[in-house]
């Protein structure tokens, strides 16, 4: 069974993205002060909560756009 995810934290991290587009994993966890693993974990779920990511070569992440 899929974990869903705290909806508050993977807003935080959602949010966190859309203002600093280009941002690695280990960016987001320590601008949001919250254990890289937690960050990893959550970022599945961000989908599963209609926010969509796209990730580059260099693993930096950015808002989706269409």
């Amino acid at each position: 069974m899929a974990r869903r995810g705290d909806p508050e934290r993977v807003e935080q991290i959602s949010e966190y993205i859309a203002r600093h587009p280009g941002s690695k994993p280990a960016d987001i966890a320590r601008g949001l002060e919250l254990p890289r693993s937690t960050v990893a974990r959550e970022l599945p779920s961000l989908e599963e909560h209609g926010h969509l990511l796209f990730e580059d070569q260099q693993g930096r992440l950015w808002p989706f756009r269409k």
